[in-house]
């Protein structure tokens, strides 16, 4: 199985972090934040990752090669403009294949065992939901029997962790859409499964939730 990580958001509410260094390469703990992610990817067994870019994404190249310090081959996925979370992914599917593939937001860290994931049968995605952060309290969806709904109920947040069949974008243009309302469709269409991930997890979209982050993982 493919991955890719999702890293060509402007990153708005970082600056005047993000100015002049991609919110991927943003350093928690001594490491940039997009290489939690190669790591714990490549230690899951993926060997092949896709990684978008916008924002000076040529410093995400010249920092993070082609991927042999980690033994996986990394390839980038240019925007002139950011496609935002959708049309980033359709972007990308030629250099992701048609089979499904692991998809990771660049601004969270998650300590999940990508081993751990599925795409069930007849499924077009699958993701992964975790306890609403004080920051979004309402939540995105439902869980029901391994089922994702939209709708009303008891609601987690999605951690921006999935996996996806090329089908979901199968009627999709290229241009820049989110996600989630792709996802909502879908999943009216009883094509999205999901679990509740219990463990660690942050949405790193702030200078405070960054600060956070690096006092969790030095304790400093």
């Amino acid at each position: 199985m493919k991955a890719m990580i999702l890293a060509a958001g402007r990153g708005e509410r970082m600056r005047p972090l993000t100015d002049h260094i991609p919110k991927p390469l943003l350093p928690v703990a001594g490491k940039p934040l997009i290489e939690y992610h190669i790591e714990r990817l490549a230690s899951s067994g993926i060997h092949a990752l896709v990684i978008n870019h916008s924002h000076l994404g040529s410093l995400l190249e010249s920092h993070l090669g082609d991927g042999s310090r980690w033994g996986i081959s990394i390839s980038y996925s240019f925007e002139k403009e950011a496609l935002e979370t959708g049309g980033g992914i359709l972007n990308a599917l030629p250099l992701l294949g048609d089979k499904p593939f692991i998809v990771v937001n660049g601004d969270i860290w998650c300590d999940i065992d990508f081993r751990r994931l599925s795409l069930p049968p007849e499924q077009f995605a699958h993701l992964v939901l975790v306890d609403n952060p004080p920051h979004h309290l309402m939540g995105d969806f439902t869980l029901n029997s391994g089922r994702v709904m939209p709708g009303n109920g008891d609601r987690f947040t999605f951690s921006g962790i999935g996996i996806y069949h090329p089908l979901l974008f199968a009627d999709c243009k290229p241009g820049a859409f989110a996600l989630p309302p792709l996802l909502r469709k879908a999943m009216l269409d009883r094509r999205v499964t999901g679990e509740h991930y219990a463990g660690n997890w942050i949405d790193v979209g702030t200078p405070k939730r960054l600060q956070q982050l690096e006092h969790a993982l030095t304790g400093v």
